[in-house]
């Protein structure tokens, strides 16, 4: 802008148009890969399903535009941001994030946020796709909140001012439909509450350590718009899912609570060789779902016909635990990750699939490990190569007696700007 005239009327106009949209920012990344299945046409969490004749595939995993535009007043403090991301693939186009947000600037610690953005929930689920160390989020966070997004509004505590006694606290509350982008509208009129207390990165002065954590919580559910509601207990002796048909269930909430805690520790090695990282993240809770899954219901629960599906409750519990290590240096990073999502904890093994306990493939425990490297280019380039290792529970149920060939390589580029 030092080259323009602004003595003439182009060059007042181009000021103008500098000072109007000096705020939006565009941002995105790509992310080309080649993967390789244990076997054809097997169920998958690494980027979904192969088709029945496919073991090894290319795709565009993600492929996203982002807008941003931020205000901030005399004192650079935010004003006023809204944010629009896309996700363009092979698949079709999507929205991902369509939000605003608003920032008090009295006392500079709270603001309002409005649309389709991330669940603050946990630490995963918000960690963007493009700074994660592994190809996708772990199987327990794809069924429970898949996309990550949803329709609400949530107000936050974060002082902003880096003299502020609380600095490092910041606080989430907010209200949201609960089925987000897997329906096209809200189905009901119940709406999930999720919160989370974090204490953001904090660095120790001796060591320069770096400690974050949090707490998170999602208390909601879905309406029961039938009768036929499944909880376990016990048919002759065995564990069994029991059904309950009474017409009052009709209109009451079935519960979707979720409960998490979550904690990252940093440890620099060095001028230059970056970190070594260690992650943990444990969440249980209640989830209704139908028999053949656990997924969050995106629209009312219904077969080929029409006629509305029999809903089913369940105790879950899940967990992810990182290892990442740069290699004596900031560009090479060795990553480990093992992860384990179980889907009804009052049943296992055998007890899976026993004649008469409504049991399904949707009831079964799988645990993940996962190892992986990572080569960082430049800033705008990775190399990802990563591995899966899925290894179910063994079960009385055909085709899952033993353990599935379902393991997945995955090579990756990255290009983002």
């Amino acid at each position: 802008m030092d080259m323009i005239d602004t003595t003439t009327e182009l060059g007042k106009g181009m000021i103008a148009m500098y000072q109007k949209y000096d705020a939006l920012r565009f941002s995105g990344y790509i992310q080309p890969q080649f993967q390789l299945a244990e076997a054809k046409g097997i169920s998958s969490y690494a980027g979904g399903d192969f088709l029945p004749a496919v073991n090894n595939r290319f795709s565009l995993r993600r492929g996203r535009i982002r807008v941003d535009y931020e205000r901030y007043d005399h004192n650079d403090m935010p004003v006023v941001q809204f944010a629009f991301q896309f996700d363009g693939t092979e698949r079709g186009v999507f929205i991902r994030d369509f939000y605003g947000r608003v920032f008090e600037s009295r006392f500079n610690m709270f603001s309002l946020a409005g649309g389709m953005f991330a669940r603050p929930f946990g630490y995963e689920v918000n960690l963007s796709s493009a700074d994660r160390e592994t190809p996708e989020r772990g199987r327990m966070s794809q069924i429970l909140m898949k996309t990550e997004r949803d329709l609400g509004a949530m107000v936050s505590f974060e002082p902003r001012r880096k003299n502020h006694p609380l600095r490092y606290l910041k606080i989430d509350a907010g209200l949201f439909n609960g089925q987000g982008l897997t329906g096209p509208t809200d189905f009901d009129s119940h709406k999930d509450f999720i919160g989370r207390i974090a204490m953001k990165p904090y660095r120790f002065k001796g060591n320069k350590w770096v400690l974050s954590a949090g707490v998170s919580v999602l208390y909601g559910g879905m309406e029961q718009f039938t009768p036929s509601i499944y909880r376990m207990g016990t048919v002759n002796g065995q564990k069994a899912f029991v059904l309950d048909s009474s017409g009052h269930n009709v209109g009451r909430i079935a519960p979707r609570h979720y409960y998490g805690a979550d904690v990252q520790l940093k440890i620099p090695n060095g001028p230059g060789r970056g970190y070594t990282q260690f992650r943990a993240e444990y969440i249980r809770g209640t989830q209704t779902a139908t028999v053949n899954t656990t997924e969050t219901p995106g629209v009312i629960p219904t077969d080929a016909q029409g006629n509305r599906l029999p809903l089913y409750i369940r105790r879950f519990d899940g967990a992810y635990l990182y290892f990442i290590q740069n290699l004596a240096s900031d560009r090479h990073q060795l990553v480990v990750k093992y992860d384990w999502y179980d889907p009804n904890k009052d049943v296992k093994g055998k007890e899976i699939g026993a004649p008469d306990s409504n049991l399904t493939a949707a009831d079964i425990r799988y645990n993940t490990l996962g190892l992986g490297y990572i080569y960082y280019a430049n800033e705008h380039l990775k190399f990802m190569v990563y591995y899966d290792w899925v290894e179910n529970e063994n079960t009385s149920l055909a085709g899952f007696t033993s353990d599935v060939k379902d393991n997945v390589l995955t090579c990756r580029m990255q290009f983002r700007f």
